[in-house]
């Protein structure tokens, strides 16, 4: 059974816009699945269509083989929710936050402080427990609201940009730990990111969103490879070269004193590269390799880059940057 299907999902507001437009996908049970797109691509408008906290204007849902639209209650019982906004009250203690969760969820009287603590603990907050949350870092704070959404020990969860506003260490802190969250419990896991290092380094599959639509979908490695292969940058002085021998790749861009070269394997492709130019007149001071980025897919499949749609995050960034000042 999938853990979730989605099939020709619709959602316009009644202003007319259209935030999701028909799309269609399926997560299989266990595995981290990924949305990846800037903001306002349809991203976290699909997640409360799938967690019922919006309704779909045309489209179907299964979660577990549960219809979402129908069996609203139900699907609520097996899912836990990291939304992008701030969900945790500063002038509570990490334990308190969690304990409102816990009730929220009706989770059995009998067993809540257990679950609390074993929550705590595993994401390394057992011996913050009675601290203000407005005393927490940013990388705390952020792992107190996954370790809220597991109280109900939920079959699915749901992280809606999980380390959006975090510097790298804790951005690479949640990153591990909902990794191991997968691997440990094998709980299915559906992230949106506008992150690109992030969607390549924790999800098994990906659909790349832009414009409520899905441009793409598929592991990371396997999107990386239809960009069609190794970018070599190699500055040159001397004569122009315009052109490569059949095989060896296909000049992309061309500045002076400055060639960018597609080829299929680029490590391969240097020496005759090098030697051609030579035979050409030219010479080459120095060649870089690079392979294609998930930026790279983005424009392939959508004519536009990701990377420009990065300060529309600023607000949310500095919500969560200076919650403990906010929350004082």
């Amino acid at each position: 059974m999938k853990a979730i299907e989605v099939d020709s999902l619709t959602k316009v507001y009644s202003n007319g816009t259209k935030a999701v437009d028909d799309i269609s996908f399926s997560v299989e049970e266990g595995e981290i699945f990924g949305m990846l797109g800037p903001n306002g691509a349809g991203k976290t408008t699909t997640i409360k269509m799938i967690t019922t906290l919006a309704k779909p204007t045309t489209g179907s849902i299964q979660v577990f083989g549960v219809d979402a639209v129908r069996n609203s209650e139900e699907v609520r019982k097996m899912f836990g929710l990291v939304p992008q906004a701030i969900s945790v009250d500063g002038d509570l203690t990490g334990y308190e936050n969690l304990l409102i969760f816990a009730k929220l969820f009706y989770v059995d009287r009998a067993e809540r402080r257990a679950r609390i603590l074993d929550a705590l603990e595993y994401f390394g907050l057992g011996d913050r427990a009675d601290d203000l949350v407005k005393n927490y870092s940013g990388g705390m704070m952020r792992r107190l609201e996954i370790a809220q959404a597991l109280v109900n020990r939920p079959k699915i969860l749901f992280l809606d940009e999980p380390s959006i506003g975090l510097d790298p260490h804790s951005k690479n802190q949640v990153v591990q730990q909902v990794q191991e969250l997968n691997r440990e419990f094998g709980t299915t896991i559906l992230v949106t990111t506008h992150d690109m290092h992030e969607a390549d380094t924790l999800c098994n599959r990906l659909a790349i969103m832009n414009r409520g639509t899905i441009a793409v979908s598929g592991p990371p490695a396997e999107l990386k490879r239809s960009v069609g292969g190794d970018v070599l940058t190699l500055k040159v002085t001397g004569e122009v070269v315009t052109d490569l021998p059949p095989g060896l790749g296909t000049i992309v861009e061309s500045e002076p004193g400055v060639i960018k070269v597609l080829t299929d394997d680029g490590e391969r492709a240097i020496p005759r590269i090098t030697s051609h130019f030579q035979r050409k007149g030219a010479v080459v001071e120095s060649i870089s390799l690079s392979r294609p980025t998930l930026d790279d897919v983005f424009m392939k499949y959508t004519k536009s880059s990701i990377q420009k749609e990065e300060g529309t995050f600023s607000q949310t960034r500095s919500e969560r940057r200076n919650i403990a000042r906010h929350a004082r």
